[in-house]
């Protein structure tokens, strides 16, 4: 059986949509005028709610499948070999990305706001307003989206480290994995909040979320030991667990949805200060409905694509093949078209499909292109 399964590459793309669904709806929630590349005129607070049920699993998948098909290339190449692939892969692109896409991003986000433009040096991601407004993001400019990048190599490093010392070769099953994902990812969670660190720590090299950086790793490691015991070789499927993953789910994100609401409410009212229970019992409820959310999601959509989305075709071969550069260059594209649309005094229900399909269009034309042009370029 071939190493690389269908349903994995089709799934990724899902994913890689699903993530520009979520960045283009953020152009129409209120809250992020100071933030967001592009803010629409029309705002929905209703739409707030696909990033708050996206963001509990597409990052998350998305790492475990990255975990799935390391071992792969560790096992087919030296050490060497694979830190030069990696590195060429992840490394050099982010590296053109924060240097490109991060000054675009800033022109659109001013030019979107009638703003002027602003000295060169204040357009890379290293720079610092000192004395301005912080919370502006032109003042104080991030890697935004690209986060992912740096953090994935960090990932491939650590897993390259932890093998070749052997403290992978551990024996343990699949079961024991998830519950360790969970208890490990529940405690350093819990830690995180009690601590006051929640929230984003920003670098030159690396952007990451504090009280999910473990979280994503032992989800990209869980996904690697599914490729170690041969998980998906088997065509057999287990009903029982699909019944219960679904049951967990609605109870999850039921819970979830109750607890992250009123938390963020708290936020952004300061004065509120309201917990449904107590602010301990509120912060265990939501990281335990959130990784609860975020398991089931993970068996379920990974049954789902395994059983029923395992094939492939022309159309799928070229997503699939497009889908990370779309990741990268998808968010300069979306500010592009919603500032093209921005004046348009059309319906949030109207614009926000319009936005989301012709960015995720544009942005496989533009990779599809690209790669056409490389292929001329290179006689091939």
């Amino acid at each position: 059986m071939s190493s690389r399964l269908h349903f994995l590459d089709n799934l990724r793309t899902f994913l890689i949509f699903l993530v520009v669904l979520y960045h283009a709806s953020i152009a129409f929630q209120p809250g992020f005028e100071d933030q967001w590349i592009v803010s629409d005129t029309m705002k929905s607070n209703a739409i707030g709610l696909i990033g708050l049920y996206g963001d509990v699993f597409a990052m998350f998948l998305i790492f475990f499948i990255s975990g799935y098909f390391i071992p792969i290339t560790l096992k087919k190449y030296s050490v060497a070999t694979f830190l030069k692939i990696k590195f060429t892969r992840t490394i050099i692109p982010w590296m053109l990305a924060v240097m490109t896409l991060i000054p675009l991003y800033k022109v659109i986000f001013l030019y979107s706001r009638s703003l002027p433009q602003e000295e060169w040096q204040s357009y890379f991601h290293f720079f610092k307003r000192t004395g301005s407004d912080l919370s502006i993001w032109s003042n104080d400019p991030t890697q935004q989206w690209l986060w992912f990048l740096p953090v994935l190599f960090l990932f491939q490093i650590l897993y390259l480290v932890l093998s070749k010392t052997k403290l992978l070769h551990v024996e343990i099953t699949l079961k024991q994995a998830v519950l360790g994902v969970f208890i490990l990812g529940l405690l350093y969670s819990l830690v995180i909040s009690n601590l006051g660190l929640r929230g984003w720590t920003y670098t030159i090299l690396i952007d990451f979320q504090r009280e999910r950086l473990l979280v994503y790793f032992l989800v990209f490691l869980l996904g690697s030991l599914c490729y170690k015991l041969k998980v998906f070789d088997s065509d057999q499927r287990n009903r029982k667990y699909l019944i219960i993953a679904n049951v967990v789910l609605g109870l999850g994100i039921t819970v979830f949805t109750v607890v992250a609401l009123n938390l963020f409410l708290n936020i952004v009212y300061p004065d509120r200060n309201y917990f449904i229970v107590s602010r301990i019992v509120d912060v265990f409820a939501y990281y335990t409905s959130l990784l609860l959310t975020m398991l089931s999601f993970l068996y379920i959509l990974l049954d789902l694509f395994r059983h029923k989305l395992n094939g492939t075709n022309s159309l799928m071969r070229l997503l699939n093949r497009n889908s990370y550069q779309v990741y990268i260059i998808h968010m300069v594209v979306i500010g592009a078209i919603a500032l093209l649309i921005m004046k348009w005094s059309a319906p949030v229900y109207v614009k926000f499909p319009i936005l989301t399909i012709a960015s995720y269009f544009t942005s496989n034309l533009l990779v599809y292109v690209y790669h056409r042009a490389m292929r001329l370029i290179s006689g091939k």
